[in-house]
């Protein structure tokens, strides 16, 4: 509890035990229901099998102009320097080595289970300076540079809707559902 939540519960007591109703005022008076444009410029998701992808398309060649520009400032040239994550690297043999070496980078070829999350988050997070600002056909080459990159695609494949979720992933098979709930919820025999 911080202190000041701490003196406001106080303040509570005191007022209950003085007699005193405490309400708490409907409205704060700061902000504002949000606009049904201001919600859909943010209902952007992509699942996993495609859905939320938009009409667009980009060539790893593409990607790598704008990767270049927009992009290794942050990830470095190739995506494996930094300063910030690294975005490019396998493990050898595609294991899943994370619990046993922790200095391992999680990057998009040796943890990502879907392509069309990387897409998904390139749209709403990249780049840092200007999140949301890159076209789909911009986010499209970005991803598509981004997997040629991983060795996950080959260099002339063009990512689109009807393509990108059918890239698979090699960390794919190490991401399960949790069946424990429904697992604990089945009758006993």
């Amino acid at each position: 509890m911080t202190r000041v939540s701490r003196r406001i519960a106080l303040a509570a007591l005191l007022l209950t035990a003085a007699g005193q109703a405490f309400a708490q005022p409907a409205r704060y008076g700061i902000g504002r229901a949000a606009t049904p444009a201001e919600i859909a410029a943010l209902d952007i998701d992509v699942r996993p099998d495609g859905t939320g992808l938009p009409a667009g398309s980009g060539s790893s060649s593409a990607g790598a102009t704008i990767y270049a520009s927009k992009c290794a400032q942050c990830h470095g040239a190739t995506g494996k320097e930094g300063p910030n994550d690294v975005l490019v690297g396998r493990v050898p043999g595609d294991g899943f080595p994370f619990a046993a070496d922790p200095k391992v980078p999680h990057t998009i070829g040796n943890y990502w289970p879907h392509a069309t999350t990387v897409f998904d988050y390139i749209r709403r997070a990249m780049p840092t300076t200007a999140p949301g600002s890159l076209s789909n056909d911009e986010v499209y080459a970005l991803t598509a540079f981004l997997l040629h990159a991983n060795g996950i695609i080959d260099a002339g494949a063009v990512m689109d809707k009807a393509s990108l979720p059918k890239v698979a992933m090699p960390a794919r098979k190490y991401f399960v559902p949790d069946t424990r709930k429904q697992a604990a919820e089945r009758p006993k025999p």
